[in-house]
């Protein structure tokens, strides 16, 4: 499904907590949104991660909120009285990602809370295959809300694209960072998990998701100069990784262990 386009209408608070800080902002259609900013430290590349991860999320069928283009508009910058927020703002003018805000929803919390050993290896699996290092015991970057949880903040993801030339070499990482997921003690099926969910992944389905990330994302220094060739380096990566996925399961299941 295409993700839908929104309008900011109005930026509502700051979200301090994280290093780029994204912020809550009001749409044109009432709704509320955690936006992530393209002009932030991380550049367009967190946007990619951010975009890609999540829908693979949703195709495995994993809770993911809503993600959206944002259109940002920079006169919004001048009913901000913080300089740093104005430019952020000015430096993001245009299409951005945002997630669907979760009203009353509470950071997870890893000593109170408890997650069914069936999610808890399939969110184990996807962070592997997706190469996420950032859901860990300092930073979870899940959500409780109305008593579930939910995957947010995957601009750490795919770490290798970063001055990446598109090759393949990094599809059959065993991804050792692994072993600081702060819901691996509770994933007791890692080994179900992959039997679950790597038949769900299709090239289709990733030629899809890459149809969504927009050229202008695509472009850079560190790129493959193609937005098209990028998109198809992205879908070979995923394709590789999938059928090189025994390295990384076992280095789940060994760090568990």
């Amino acid at each position: 499904m295409p993700l839908r386009t929104v309008n900011a209408a109005r930026y509502v608070t700051p979200l301090r907590e994280g290093g780029s800080l994204p912020a809550v902002i009001e749409g044109d259609d009432d709704g509320l949104y955690v936006l992530k900013f393209r002009g932030a430290g991380q550049g367009a590349k967190a946007l990619v991660a951010e975009l890609v991860a999540g829908e693979i999320a949703r195709a495995l069928g994993l809770p993911m909120p809503e993600l959206v283009f944002v259109q940002l508009d920079a006169e919004l910058a001048r009913t901000e009285p913080d300089p740093e927020i104005q430019e952020l703002i000015k430096a993001s003018d245009g299409l951005n990602l945002a997630l669907d805000y979760l009203p009353g929803a509470i950071n997870f919390d890893p000593v109170a809370e408890q997650v069914p050993g069936r999610l808890a290896s399939d969110i184990v699996w996807f962070d592997a295959f997706v190469s996420n290092v950032d859901r860990s015991f300092r930073n979870p970057n899940l959500l409780v809300w109305h008593r579930n949880t939910w995957l947010i903040d995957h601009g750490a993801a795919l770490y290798f694209h970063h001055g990446w030339d598109g090759s393949p070499t990094h599809a059959g990482s065993a991804f050792p960072m692994i072993r600081e997921h702060v819901l691996l003690p509770q994933a007791d099926d890692i080994a179900g998990a992959d039997a679950r969910l790597s038949g769900k992944l299709t090239r289709d389905d990733f030629d899809a998701i890459l149809a969504l990330v927009p050229d202008a994302w695509l472009v850079g220094a560190d790129t493959p100069a193609d937005p098209a060739a990028h998109r198809a380096a992205y879908v070979e990566h995923f394709m590789q990784r999938l059928a090189q996925r025994q390295r990384f399961v076992e280095e789940a299941i060994h760090a568990r262990a």
